[in-house]
């Protein structure tokens, strides 16, 4: 059975991508702690964490800090943060959040009511940050 992530992957649900590569994706949560907080996802569904293979953890890393410096110059954040907890799909996903201040990395302050045209704001800026760090081929529109 897919999970939501797999179908936002696929299309059957709309999703605010920033990332697609051969690997994984990053999209906006429906849900941010801070304004441009996303997900990198494995395009294969993978669980949790422990169960996937070196090779996929160090890419979905090496995108997560690519995203990370995009969200700190293209949203002007002091920096990025990472968290990998899994509980809300089981399937493996990495939250990279801007951060102003340390007390923000908590997933438990997410903001289900954000509005949607703050969300698609913060992402246009990160895709912008992207491109303008060389990584347009992979930026997803």
């Amino acid at each position: 059975m897919s999970t939501v992530f797999t179908k936002i992957i696929n299309g059957e649900i709309p999703g605010q991508f920033v990332w697609r590569d051969e690997l994984c994706v990053a999209f906006a949560t429906i849900a941010p702690v801070t304004d441009g907080h996303v997900l990198v996802v494995p395009i294969e569904e993978v669980e949790r964490f422990s169960a996937a293979d070196d090779a996929l953890l160090a890419h979905l890393s090496a995108v997560a800090a690519r995203i990370g410096r995009a969200q700190e110059s293209g949203l002007g954040c002091v920096r990025a943060g990472v968290v990998v907890a899994g509980f809300e799909v089981p399937h493996l996903h990495l939250h990279v959040v801007p951060l102003w201040e340390e007390g923000q990395l908590n997933l438990a302050k997410s903001r289900p009511d954000t509005p949607a045209q703050e969300i698609t704001a913060a992402m246009d800026k990160l895709r912008a940050a992207l491109r303008h760090a060389g990584w347009g081929q992979f930026v997803a529109d």
